[in-house]
């Protein structure tokens, strides 16, 4: 059975990303979507995703990037980011424990309530961000 740990290091950051995306891309409802977005390019999106959160969890700045603007125009609703939450906190919850997990989760929730927002608001207005 996998120990439960505190999320402490880069390599415990790649564990948490590479299991999440794995199991988005299995996922009945996600994984066409992310599929056929990422399509071939899914080693350079895990990198990205381990720099974004190296530095919100371990505060080691190696991101550099807009988190929304790739988003912007993915048909997307609702249940899609409650479905991504889901994942998302079994992920952790499976595999860690302790104050910066707790982060993980609410950086999350903050993030796909945001996007969800952002998106609608786009999609009803027919719009797109300034890229």
């Amino acid at each position: 059975m996998q120990e439960i740990k505190k999320i402490e290091t880069l390599e415990d950051i790649k564990l948490l990303v590479d299991e999440f995306y794995g199991r988005i891309r299995q996922d009945e409802l996600l994984a066409d979507i992310f599929n056929g977005v990422i399509e071939d390019q899914w080693p350079a999106h895990l990198e990205k995703m381990y720099t974004f959160w190296q530095t919100v969890l371990l505060k080691e700045h190696t991101y550099y990037g807009s988190p929304f603007t790739p988003h912007a125009t993915l048909p997307v609703e609702k249940q899609h980011f409650e479905r991504w939450l889901k994942l998302f906190h079994e992920t952790l919850d499976a595999h860690f424990h302790g104050e910066k997990a707790d982060e993980a989760k609410w950086r999350a929730e903050r993030m796909a309530e945001m996007f969800l927002y952002k998106i609608k608001y786009y999609q009803e207005n027919h719009s797109k961000p300034l890229l």
